[in-house]
């Protein structure tokens, strides 16, 4: 018994994950005809599913175009070797909780191309943080030209709660990417005298080499190329919503889809089970439903959208997880060497 507790203490964030999920697919399950979604799923055009899938790639090539740049100041990675690297990652993220794909991705790297976790991992944060403000872009862009007939300001609020963080996370990154040294000195004038040195020197070095990965936004140049390519991704994933809609008896405009987007994207930020169960599928299926769309047929289309999201690219990862040598054991040891690479 003891045993037991102990395991379900460790593994705390796969429950919380798993019980956010539950939480969001409760909220969508409720009021829904079930039989009525799968007959509208059986009905649907999937020939619609070979385009966008063909444009889905299109957007990871460009996030691996957009990681090669990030990546120059410290190596050049032709993209050609980074994409199955980031398709892993992709993977990752859909079979693990927490994004642990992230994590992973940076150990392959390492693994690859010898680039240290840290700095990759600083590299892979800051994308995120771009594609949280992409989100909200959408959606700023979007609510104007497609308002939501009866919103009861809970998007809105959800907006306003992470533009703050979002923007108070770049905000922070431009600063230490500015002043790194003067930074890397604050931390060491703290770390000496408030911790151990057994502990103070490992952390520290991680900071350097985190630092070091944030070279790309010292240059005006390269945070706006990050950015517009952060947008063109994002337009490729919305093309992706467009295509796979035509799939079903409905139709809303393309910003209304930049509008789903960027809030399920938002929504995806939050703890969850492997491949955002719940927490893509609830938000997806709710702004379809304030358009007008009943629920039935906005839960099919945000399910066949979904596995259409997931399964591909999870598939291709497992394709170049055996070509690199992996295997599932090697998730677990990824996870605890980028740990001890991370205090190193």
């Amino acid at each position: 018994m003891k045993s037991l507790l102990r395991w379900i203490l460790k593994q705390w964030r796969l429950w919380l994950g798993i019980g956010i999920s539950v939480f969001f697919l409760g909220l969508a399950l409720r009021g829904l005809k079930l039989g009525e979604v799968w007959a509208t799923m059986r009905s649907a055009n999937y020939l619609w599913l070979i385009p966008s899938v063909a444009i889905y790639f299109c957007a990871v090539w460009a996030r691996t175009w957009r990681w090669d740049y990030m990546l120059r100041p410290l190596k050049h990675v032709p993209v050609r070797r980074l994409f199955p690297v980031v398709v892993i990652g992709y993977m990752g993220n859909n079979v693990y909780p927490f994004r642990a794909g992230e994590l992973l991705r940076s150990y392959v790297l390492r693994q690859q191309e010898g680039i240290t976790f840290s700095a990759s991992i600083a590299t892979v944060i800051v994308e995120r943080v771009f594609d949280g403000l992409v989100m909200l872009l959408f959606v700023f862009v979007a609510l104007p030209f497609t308002p939501i007939p009866g919103d009861n300001g809970d998007i809105r609020r959800m907006v306003i709660v992470a533009s703050v963080l979002f923007f108070t996370a770049l905000v922070i990154f431009f600063a230490l990417a500015a002043m790194p040294e003067r930074f890397f000195a604050l931390a060491a004038w703290v770390g000496k005298r408030l911790m151990p040195e057994r502990i103070s020197t490992p952390l520290l070095g991680f900071l350097a080499r985190f630092l070091t990965g944030l070279e790309s936004l010292r240059s005006f140049r390269n945070v706006l190329m990050i950015f517009l390519t952060s947008v063109v991704i994002w337009l490729l994933e919305t093309v992706k919503y467009w295509f796979v809609m035509h799939a079903f008896s409905f139709e809303v405009s393309f910003f209304a889809l930049m509008l789903m987007n960027g809030i399920v994207n938002l929504a995806t930020t939050l703890p969850s089970a492997p491949g955002y169960v719940g927490t893509f599928d609830t938000p997806g299926i709710t702004v379809l439903t304030l358009y007008g769309i009943e629920k039935n047929i906005a839960t099919a289309y945000t399910l066949v959208l979904h596995a259409a999201l997931w399964l591909p690219v999870t598939l291709l990862g497992l394709y170049y997880m055996l070509t690199f040598g992996l295997t599932w054991s090697d998730f677990g040891a990824a996870m605890k060497a980028s740990e001890r690479e991370a205090v190193s």
